[in-house]
């Protein structure tokens, strides 16, 4: 397996995959993809029905397909799945942290717990890093694939941008430190895709699969990092050279999505 992102390598279907944020939206979707690219899956989120559901879907058996409840920002339960992966498989060959949350309506400074979504978004993809890595460089093998966002390039909401900006440096990095170790990092950031986390955005958007076969494709074919859908690759380029071009769309289109009345309940929507 190469470990230069950008260069082709061959597709190495039944690899061991850890998922998190698995049981809706693009974690859903891309479990989907995964298993029908001959994968091997641990699905991981905190809603165990809707996670066993979708086990057994992919795969009655359970011997290709586990489900483990888990929930990312307590770290007995990160232990715990990486464990039962181990148990199960005997490795772990990737880990997507796609877990994530969002402050859905109102403003992140009238949220009872803001910081929470630095702490799903981006202190979980940290530390379950942290706990893979050792046996990843042991075997010399190895690919870590993080969720973040168009919103890490763009900024439109406080803490959601925060959370996404800091995985992107943090992936970015790692990806340099890890270079001769065989251990593969790569980004995939998603625009604006149908799901939960989207569901009061008022845009036209494609579904979740998209996503889910960039992150399918970036394993067969490591990139340091991708953006999906492709279009929004212009939208963070003139976001860049023109950043009024960015305050303009903001303000005409992404703060729909948000209530203004101060006294606007706000609630936290997750994947």
């Amino acid at each position: 397996m190469t470990t230069d992102a950008g260069q082709s390598v061959a597709s190495r279907p039944g690899q061991v995959i850890v998922l998190t944020g698995a049981s809706s939206g693009i974690g859903r979707a891309t479990a989907l993809e995964l298993a029908a690219r001959g994968h091997r899956l641990v699905l991981a989120a905190r809603r165990a029905d809707e996670l066993g559901l979708l086990a057994r879907q992919l795969d009655p058996t359970g011997v290709r397909v586990i489900a483990v409840p888990t929930d990312v920002t307590d770290d007995a339960s990160r232990r715990a799945l990486l464990a039962a992966a181990a148990a199960h498989f005997g490795r772990v060959d990737v880990l997507i942290n796609n877990a994530g949350v969002t402050v859905e309506k109102g403003w992140w400074w009238d949220d009872a717990d803001p910081l929470r979504v630095l702490r799903v978004n981006l202190e979980s993809p940290i530390e379950l890093i942290r706990l893979a890595l050792p046996e990843m460089r042991r075997r010399g093998a190895g690919h870590i694939v993080n969720i973040g966002s168009v919103a890490g390039r763009v900024a439109t909401n406080g803490i959601y941008s925060a959370s996404k900006y800091g995985l992107r440096g943090f992936s970015l990095a790692l990806r340099r430190e890890l270079q001769g170790t065989g251990v593969t990092v790569s980004l995939v950031a998603p625009g604006f895709v149908r799901s939960e986390m989207t569901a009061s955005a008022r845009l036209p958007m494609p579904g979740p699969e998209v996503v889910a076969r960039a992150v399918a494709d970036v394993l067969e074919r490591p990139r340091a990092e991708v953006t999906v859908p492709k279009f929004y690759f212009a939208f963070v380029l003139l976001n860049t050279l023109l950043p009024g071009f960015g305050d303009w769309v903001v303000r005409r289109v992404i703060r729909r999505r948000y209530a203004h009345r101060p006294d606007a309940p706000s609630s936290m929507a997750k994947r």
